[in-house]
């Protein structure tokens, strides 16, 4: 890859950020595609967003965020879409005539993973753990399918807080304190990034469960991934999440060119073997 002065620069931020794929991924549409620009992941500390998003829109900027900023990018862009400002969290921005605009592909991103899986039943019984800016975009996605919505925190006042947004968002929403007979359940949490983390919950506390998506994605899969493997639930990281809401977002970086999600996603899973 020959960077010049004229090579576009695109980022995903967030805090860590290391562990993010983003850069193997859309690296690997743009060199297919011939597109001169580059894209990186940039470590930025809640203390310097605003810092960081005051420059985007003179340098015409665009980019992806990851946990734990979404929410408050969402706060800080001029203008937004639609979606993004129903779910709450941005996870995809861009300049659009000196104007920072933010939308969220996550909604995209998680609705193709739970297809993937054989989640498209209306009326499905979801457990979702977490209740940050995934967590936000997976509510969307269970409202829009008639799903009803058991949400779980360590925190019960964000969970309690969780469930009454997400009611008001349109979901059948309510909080899971103990075990819960459910048939789908989804991690929204960072949990599992490090190998040594704790189960983001436990199979005893899901009784009935058919499938699981965990929205962390690590070589080999995650550990909780594995273990619902092994106890015969159909299970999946969230590498397709992390594919579907990239090639969304390429498409808002790059107007009028189709994202090659096959090259995008053969890139991921390249990335995640060893």
């Amino acid at each position: 890859m020959e960077i010049s002065a004229k090579t576009r620069l695109l980022a995903v931020i967030g805090d860590p950020v290391a562990h993010s794929l983003s850069p193997a991924m859309h690296n690997a549409a743009y060199h297919t595609l011939g597109i001169d620009a580059v894209y990186v992941a940039l470590r930025i500390p809640a203390e310097s967003l605003a810092a960081f998003l005051a420059v985007q829109a003179p340098l015409d900027g665009a980019g992806n965020v990851t946990v734990p900023h979404k929410e408050a990018v969402e706060r800080s862009v001029t203008r937004k879409t639609d979606l993004c400002a129903r779910v709450g969290a941005c996870n995809t921005f861009w300049t659009e005539g000196g104007v920072l605009i933010g939308d969220n592909t996550d909604v995209h991103g998680v609705s193709a993973a739970l297809d993937r899986i054989g989640s498209t039943h209306h009326g499905e019984r979801w457990l979702l753990v977490g209740t940050g800016g995934s967590a936000r975009a997976t509510a969307v996605v269970a409202a829009d399918r008639g799903v009803t919505l058991y949400v779980r925190s360590r925190d019960s006042a964000r969970a309690n807080a969780f469930a009454r947004w997400a009611s008001g968002i349109g979901a059948k929403a309510t909080v899971a304190d103990g075990p819960v007979e459910i048939d789908v359940a989804i991690n929204a949490t960072p949990l599992g990034l490090a190998g040594h983390d704790p189960m983001p919950v436990d199979l005893n506390h899901m009784p009935g469960v058919r499938r699981a998506l965990d929205l962390v994605y690590a070589p080999g899969e995650t550990r909780w991934v594995r273990m619902l493997r092994e106890r015969g639930i159909a299970a999946a990281d969230g590498r397709e999440m992390l594919v579907q809401q990239g090639a969304a977002a390429f498409e808002r970086f790059f107007p009028g060119v189709t994202a090659p999600v096959e090259v995008m996603r053969a890139a991921v899973v390249r990335a995640l073997v060893r």
